[in-house]
């Protein structure tokens, strides 16, 4: 129950006030002049409601000395002078004299409902402080807390690093939390998605080309590598590297030397490599479709990311964290999630782990827009884990490539491309050349 004190010098005023407010539910209290409230502990009160003019000090002094318990100043000398100037000192709010009940009742529950989500953010904020110890990285579960720990301990070396996990599971972060905290962090992180670009465009963008080197190329042109130079280089979905270009990458790892395309001369470069991939390369490898020699330079030291569906209370943490990220990007007011919203993220297989949960809250908080984010907020019940068999469980059978041709071909009879992609938590470019690889016909085409 929620404790609530009345400072008001009219006797009628003042008792009118606290038989309101009881009927409310509100436990209250009421007094008549600023020495009153003050022997009554103010600070134990969740808030105080006080007239502004008042025998010896205004209600205004209330404010500082009651912080940080809100304060809602009313007064029969309604001018806008007199609200600037309570405002100004910190007042929660300001109502005019004479107040209709409906009036008082309905800003004292907004104020109270404003102050209760602030309590609770700031407490989410210290627990999750807590559980952040490397760069805004949330990691409270076991797996989590040996991903950080891997990252400390390689972070001060050059040593080429590995970044395992799934998609959406945060491995640009791990990248840019190691380079963060290396002596190259003075220089950018030069980050690569080897999957974003044609097979005769890479050589090209990692490598760069000397003025003739092909058809289109006008101009002498810098590679991504060589911008690198005394920084980390990150490559992204290593796993889709074309093996041309996985050659001259190992030369790189081995000697620290480029080539342009189109180029005779060798270029020293002093790069940190960080690469990520969701892909197993070991049986790539015994595929053929990836170096050996390459895979054992940058499998000097492997960080695994664990899927979001293991990560346990760290599902509760991040959804926290990022709910109050969306509502400050969205411009929302601050917002919360019940216990029915908890219980079905920790329940759903997160088949786009941390990226899919980003979507899902975000849509929710701009669906949504103020208050508390409740289950069926999330829209989640229509992509939930199958009963017969739960998607973590076909996943733990299944190679990623499986897993991944088994959900789309089961989700696709219901939704668009758009949102399938949301659901995978990758773009509708990515889900086409997914479908063109591993040859998943659309629903048009079946």
């Amino acid at each position: 129950m929620s404790n609530i004190l009345i400072v008001e010098d009219e006797p009628i005023i003042q008792e009118s006030l606290v038989r309101l407010l009881r009927r409310q539910g509100y436990d209250v209290t009421g007094v008549g002049s600023v020495a009153e409230a003050e022997e009554n502990s103010i600070n134990m009160y969740d808030l105080i409601i006080s007239d502004l003019r008042l025998p010896g000090k205004p209600g205004t002094e209330l404010i500082a000395r009651a912080a940080p318990t809100p304060v809602l100043i009313m007064t029969s000398y309604s001018t806008v002078q007199s609200a600037v100037q309570a405002m100004k000192q910190g007042a929660v709010d300001y109502i005019s004299k004479p107040f209709n009940h409906d009036e008082m009742i309905l800003t004292v529950k907004r104020i109270m409902e404003k102050s209760r989500v602030e309590q609770q953010n700031s407490i989410l904020k210290k627990e999750v402080a807590r559980y952040y110890p490397i760069d805004g990285m949330v990691a409270g579960c076991e797996p989590m807390l040996d991903v950080v720990d891997r990252i400390r301990r390689v972070a001060p070396t050059d040593t080429t690093v590995l970044i395992n996990g799934e998609t959406g599971t945060g491995k640009e972060l791990v990248a840019r939390a190691i380079h963060s905290q290396s002596k190259r962090r003075k220089h950018a992180l030069v980050s690569v998605n080897c999957a974003a670009f044609a097979e005769n465009q890479i050589e090209s963008e990692l490598f760069g080309h000397e003025r003739g080197a092909f058809t289109g190329a006008l101009q002498m042109k810098k590679g991504l590598i060589e911008s690198a130079n005394g920084a980390s280089l990150f490559l992204d979905e290593i796993g889709d590297l074309p093996l041309a270009a996985q050659g001259r990458l190992l030369r790189v790892l081995q000697d620290g030397a480029i080539r342009r395309v189109g180029s005779n001369k060798e270029l020293r470069v002093d790069v940190r490599v960080l690469a990520a991939t969701h892909k197993n390369l070991a049986r790539m490898v015994e595929e053929k479709a990836f170096r050996k020699d390459l895979f054992f330079r940058l499998n000097v030291y492997e960080v695994n990311l664990p899927p979001l569906r293991e990560r346990g209370d760290d599902i509760r943490l991040l959804a926290d964290t990022i709910l109050t990220r969306m509502a400050q990007r969205t411009h929302r007011n601050p917002m919360i999630f019940d216990d029915s919203a908890y219980q079905q993220m920790i329940r759903y297989a997160w088949p786009g782990n941390v990226r899919e949960l980003e979507n899902v809250i975000e849509r929710a908080v701009i669906l949504k827009q103020n208050g508390c984010i409740e289950a069926g907020d999330l829209a989640l019940n229509s992509v939930e884990t199958d009963h017969q068999l739960p998607l973590y469980e076909l996943e733990n059978r299944l190679s990623l490539d499986d897993y991944f041709v088994s959900f789309v071909k089961k989700y696709q009879p219901q939704y668009n491309e758009t949102e399938l992609a949301r659901m995978l938590g990758i773009s509708r470019k990515n889900l086409w050349e997914k479908r063109q690889r591993l040859d998943i016909p659309s629903r048009k085409q079946q």
